[in-house]
């Protein structure tokens, strides 16, 4: 294992983010509450050590990391690109976020840290041998988390290939905007009319339905906790407003938007964290965060309709996504 690093950036509002080498982790990100108190607002744990501890990892939560190459589920067992076959890597009938060994279990080499008047910024790389995980051509990622001074934390992937591959990045960062508890009592607002039907495995038919009338719509900002609410794990196919999702919490008076230039979010709640070694004993009740995973969609490969996730050697792939922090006027 490679020395593991960690690093820490702050804007000159004094809003603070931290991450790691392993995985493109985010560990923390602190932001000001509307009582003038920084709070962590992204689940991290203790240490960047606790990243690869056994109990850690067999719990398959992702926190912070970059998850690649595939981020998502994929149902075949292998992938036709470019008229070849390449067999991925299978468990419980699905192949789940890049693979046995994916990118958030990778060292990333930092590229250049830059700390400006207006801007504090990151970038790491890794580079994906042909055929790791079974996916063809050798892909080099470049990830940059950037604080701006208007209180925004901005991901921006890139990647290139020098074989026509699959590409489907995303960041794994789990919100929670009072710090700690539950995130029953946040409101919540994503601009989607329609979300992808999936089966028992969580794997798209190939269906989009409409959000109308349903407890996936959040087209208007409601309390997640809700008598119809059962958590989500859905991917929301978003609209075309600027804007693509927001949430709030009225606790801590946090307001975070989210922007993208992905076809889709990937919305998860999980019911409740295993014991774990979490930043400054935090406690987490019943559904203690959301991840907005901005991405393209799950199973692309086996539904040539979905917006296609090939890359080609002439191209470069990219995504930017903006996450952006305010108080709420009271």
């Amino acid at each position: 294992m490679a020395v593991i690093n960690t690093y820490t950036l702050k804007n000159k509002n004094n809003f603070e983010l931290e991450v790691s080498t392993i995985g493109a982790t985010i560990l923390g990100l602190k932001v000001p509450n509307k009582y003038g108190d920084f709070i962590n607002v992204v689940v991290g744990l203790n240490s960047a050590l606790d990243y690869i501890s056994e109990d850690y990892l067999e719990n398959k939560l992702y926190l912070g990391a970059t998850v690649g190459r595939y981020a998502g589920r994929i149902s075949k067992k292998e992938l036709i690109i470019a008229s070849k076959k390449y067999i991925i890597h299978h468990e419980n009938n699905i192949h789940l976020h890049g693979g046995e060994n994916g990118f958030d279990k990778k060292t990333w080499v930092v590229e250049s840290i830059e700390e400006g008047a207006t801007t504090s910024q990151i970038t790491l790389s890794y580079l994906s041998k042909h055929l790791e995980e079974g996916y063809p051509g050798n892909l080099k990622i470049f990830v940059t988390y950037t604080l701006t001074d208007k209180n925004s934390l901005k991901i921006t992937y890139r990647a290139t290939t020098d074989k026509t591959t699959i590409v489907n990045l995303t960041n794994h960062s789990y919100f929670n905007l009072n710090g700690e508890g539950s995130i029953l009592n946040h409101e919540l607002l994503i601009n989607s009319d329609f979300y992808l039907e999936v089966d028992e495995n969580l794997v798209p038919s190939g269906k989009l339905n409409s959000v109308e009338k349903t407890r996936f719509d959040y087209k208007l900002k409601k309390r997640i906790k809700n008598i119809n609410f059962k958590g989500l794990d859905d991917t929301f196919v978003l609209n075309k407003s600027k804007l693509k999702a927001e949430i709030t919490s009225e606790k801590s008076g946090v307001k975070m938007k989210v922007y993208t230039n992905q076809p889709a979010i990937v919305a998860y709640t999980p019911k409740k964290f295993k014991n774990l070694p979490f930043k400054e004993n935090v406690k987490y009740a019943d559904y203690p965060a959301i991840c907005f995973e901005t991405q393209h969609f799950p199973d692309a490969p086996s539904n040539k309709h979905f917006p296609s996730t090939e890359l080609n050697p002439s191209e470069t792939y990219l995504n930017e996504t903006t996450f952006e922090f305010s108080i709420v006027k009271e």
